[in-house]
């Protein structure tokens, strides 16, 4: 480190070198003072060096010192035209020249570092510091390059705001205020316009006149229509029938008609050969009609500052003649336009504008003069839907074009019967729907919100009425179409005046018993019996008996899975078919369940029915020495242990070796006899014998047998004697 402290007399030749004062515009010393050391003659000689190395508000400088990395840095001169330097403070140098400014910073550094042999100073860059005020984006100070200029500052203040006064702008420099013309420049690229900019300058933009005294977001179509000129005693006054009215710049050589062009025209209702010019405090009459015709220069008006320009309003006869054809409604301009021999629709429409946003184009209505009314779709027509050509029109014919009938409007009579359907039932939206040939029932429903979740959409109806007023019903299965697809012509034919009725699927039977009112008996299929949910259930071609099974929450614990029974009505005659339910849970297969169309009953029988209902040819009878006689159901896969087995199997008396089979047969019926013990000691199913609904099986008891009794009656004589001998050792004793 090389610097030193400061004490004693260094601190004194710091004050001593305070330097000179600087214009901070001219960029040049003030008078000198004699008790300032930098005052000398060779500082005198050092400011007077070339201009092109004076240092101004703005350079930066570059300072070089091998070994302090204080001063290695680059040093900006500030508004002030001072440099800050470190252990030393401010120092000023603008004004002087480089070499100058090099030898103050040498003297200046002298008094805290020891070794200045190798000190360095460089100009690094010059710029340009100017404050930008006013009808800008973003006002305040700028810094530019030493060559920028006025547009290169309002570019980095964000640009001229819309309703900035472009022929108005000053560039404030001390006590002096420069005023330019910076449109001119705009126009023609003069750069002997406007000035050149000056470190500490400030450029000022005024607002045009038109913004007014209240801030407002305001397009810049908008201002420049309503004018541009900035006092109004020599700005052009526009208004009456013209396009953009307003105060306009004065041009020398100006016209009347120039004045005219400036305002955008004058509009169709103008008198143009009623135009007023007050110059100069006389009144004068324009006819633009006569001068548009003639072309003669002589003519034209000559303009002043100040003048006022005023074109009246037209006010027009009502037409009327052989000619005319009148146009009404929703259109750019209504009124009679004159008719030629081969003017068409179209031409007329044209004339008139064409239709406004809002126009009911499907619906447009030619009164003919005669009384008669006449519709055209012109929608249909440009769209290449409809062949009709568009009608020929007449004298004193009008073409009334609607407006469009908003949905949400009260006023849903605006939309005639001829021209609307119908749509009601399980639909997110219900109600009358303006309607067009080119439509079909897909279109409809999809602008209604589709069906809601309740809707029966097997049992679409369309209700059609024809001339004679005879309604004509039709019904239609979306559900099937929308499944399984198909064409669009198997869509029901809507036209206007129909109505389409969605219905509402029926609540759960379990319920509310009310509602299976709503399902007509044709498309309907009916369970009974041990089943959870009897009732009535609708029902289509897309579902099967397990879809109506499910529905109905399953059979009950009770049911009879082997014989459930369905009956068949929608035939000639009824049939009916056993189901083996069992079986085809047990092997899935899909040839056991039967086919279910609409008007079918199925019923699920109890497990255990009451005896009577089965005829003794259906049934098998269980006798004797068994847990459960009785009557049981039967079939040729079962066998007599299979009978027994459900028969509770044989009580302990049970006499098993003479089981008794008789059968029922259609010439003779006959007995056999079955030893089952023998059986079991050597099972062979051959001699097992076949039994068949309508047998009876009986299992005697040993008590019936003659053995039985003779050993009964043995044991009832020994208990007798025993009884005998005991009494006669009690008559001993």
């Amino acid at each position: 480190m090389l610097g030193l402290l400061i004490v004693g007399s260094a601190a004194a030749a710091l004050d001593d070198l305070q330097p000179v004062a600087v214009d901070p515009v001219v960029g040049e010393p003030a008078a000198a003072d004699p008790a300032d050391p930098a005052d000398t003659p060779d500082t005198a000689e050092g400011a007077a060096a070339d201009d092109d190395a004076v240092l101004r508000v703005g350079d930066v400088l570059r300072i070089d010192l091998p070994g302090e990395d204080t001063l290695n840095l680059e040093f900006p001169v500030d508004r002030q035209g001072r440099i800050r330097l470190p252990e030393v403070g401010y120092l000023k140098v603008a004004g002087y020249s480089l070499a100058e400014s090099e030898r103050r910073i040498r003297l200046a550094l002298s008094q805290v570092l020891r070794d200045l042999s190798r000190l360095s100073v460089a100009r690094e860059a010059s710029t340009v510091l100017v404050k930008v005020l006013g009808y800008v984006v973003k006002p305040g100070m700028v810094t530019l390059d030493a060559d920028g200029g006025v547009q290169s500052a309002l570019e980095a203040a964000g640009g001229l705001r819309v309703g900035a006064q472009l022929d108005r702008m000053q560039i404030r420099r001390g006590d002096e205020t420069i005023k330019f013309d910076y449109k001119r420049y705009l126009d023609t690229g003069d750069p002997t316009v406007i000035p050149k900019l000056e470190s500490l300058d400030e450029l000022f933009v005024p607002a045009s006149p038109f913004v007014g005294n209240v801030e407002g977001a305001l397009g810049g179509d908008k201002l420049a229509a309503s004018g541009d000129a900035a006092e109004e005693d020599v700005g052009i006054k526009v208004f009456g029938e013209v396009r953009s009215p307003g105060l306009f710049a004065y041009k020398p050589a100006m016209t009347i008609v120039d004045a005219l062009m400036r305002a955008q025209g004058v509009t169709q209702f103008a008198a143009v050969d009623q135009i007023r010019l007050i110059s100069e405090g006389e009144p004068k009459k324009f006819n633009l009609t006569t001068y548009l015709d003639r072309g003669d220069p002589a003519l034209l008006l000559g303009i002043q500052p100040g003048a006022t320009v005023f074109v009246p309003r037209q006010q027009e006869e009502i037409k009327a003649g052989r000619n005319t054809v009148y146009v009404m409604g929703e259109v750019a301009r209504n009124g009679a336009f004159e008719n030629s021999d081969n003017a068409t629709f179209m031409d007329i429409l044209a004339n008139a504008g064409g239709p406004t946003r809002y126009a009911e184009t499907r619906n447009i209505t030619i009164l003919r003069a005669d009384g008669s009314v006449e519709r055209f779709d012109l929608h249909a027509f440009t769209e290449g839907l409809s062949k009709t050509r568009p009608p020929k029109m007449g004298s004193g014919d009008a073409i009334f074009v609607p407006e469009k009938t908003d949905q949400n409007e009260k006023s849903w009579i605006k939309v005639s019967p001829t021209r609307a359907v119908r749509i009601i039932g399980e639909v997110v939206r219900p109600g009358r729907y303006e309607w067009s040939d080119e439509m079909n029932l897909l279109d409809l429903l999809s602008h209604v919100g589709g069906p809601t979740m309740k809707a029966d959409t097997a049992h679409l109806r369309v209700v059609q009425t024809d001339a004679a007023g005879k309604s004509r019903v039709e019904t239609f299965d979306l559900e099937r179409f929308l499944l399984r697809g198909g064409d669009i012509s198997e869509l029901p034919e809507i036209r206007a005046g129909a109505t389409i009725v969605l219905p509402a699927m029926p609540d759960d039977p379990s319920d509310n018993k009310a509602q299976w009112m709503r399902l007509p008996a044709a498309d309907t299929v009916y369970l009974f019996g041990k089943i959870n949910a009897p009732g009535r259930y609708a029902f289509n071609d897309s579902m099967g008996f397990l879809d109506l099974i499910a529905a109905a929450d399953g059979p009950s614990p009770s049911a009879d899975l082997y014989n459930v029974r369905v009956n068949h009505r929608n035939g000639k005659r009824v049939e009916v078919t056993t189901v083996n339910l069992a079986r085809y849970f047990e092997t899935g297969d899909d040839s056991l369940l039967p086919k279910i169309r609409t008007g079918d009953t199925i019923f699920f029988p109890d497990r255990e029915p009451d005896w009577r209902e089965q005829t003794k040819e259906e049934t098998i009878r269980v006798l004797g020495a068994v847990a459960k006689p009785g009557r049981y159901s039967f079939n040729d896969s079962l066998t007599l242990l299979d009978l027994l087995a459900h028969a509770g199997g044989t009580t302990a008396n049970a006499w098993t070796d003479r089981i008794t089979v008789v059968n029922l047969s259609c010439c003779k019926d006959q007995a056999r006899v079955f030893d089952m013990e023998r059986f079991m000691r050597k099972p062979d199913f051959a001699v097992l014998p076949v039994v068949r609904a309508g047998d009876t099986v009986y299992v005697p008891d040993k008590t019936q047998s003659t053995a039985f009794e003779v050993r009964q009656g043995i044991t009832d004589v020994v208990r007798i004697l025993s009884l005998f001998s005991l009494i006669e050792g009690l008559g001993s004793d």
